[in-house]
């Protein structure tokens, strides 16, 4: 149990990425797919920035001579959390603005009912 306790924020992120990663094979609704997605983003920074935090450090600018890196926080899981934010808020946008364009195509966000009238489309010739 002190283990799970030490490590609370990792523990975290694994119960919020599954989460999202059920959200996204269970849900045939797309919007909530891209939610479940989102979801699963956000597990993965909190376990990178968890994975670059360190208790009692510092931000990594040598102040007063101190050059140990012991005493810096780890700059790089917080520049690929940025990162990644940047790329998630990118795709998001690109699959809510396909999705718009699904549902003025097809009138449902039920991924299921969009493959019918697709297999139906292409069966009635519309594609050849």
């Amino acid at each position: 149990m002190s283990i799970l306790w030490e490590n609370y924020i990792d523990v975290a992120a694994m119960i919020l990425f599954g989460i999202g990663f059920s959200n996204l094979l269970l849900q045939r609704n797309l919007i909530k797919k891209i939610i479940g997605l989102n979801i699963m983003d956000t597990a993965v920074y909190l376990f990178l920035a968890s994975m670059g935090y360190l208790t009692g450090g510092e931000a990594p600018i040598v102040e007063n001579g101190v050059v140990e890196a012991e005493k810096y926080i780890n700059p790089i899981p917080s520049g690929l959390v940025l990162t990644g934010i940047v790329v998630s808020v990118s795709v998001t946008a690109i699959m809510l603005s396909l999705t718009i364009r699904l549902y003025q195509r097809y009138r449902t966000l039920d991924l299921d009912e969009i493959t019918l009238l697709v297999r139906k489309e292409h069966n009635d010739g519309i594609y050849s």
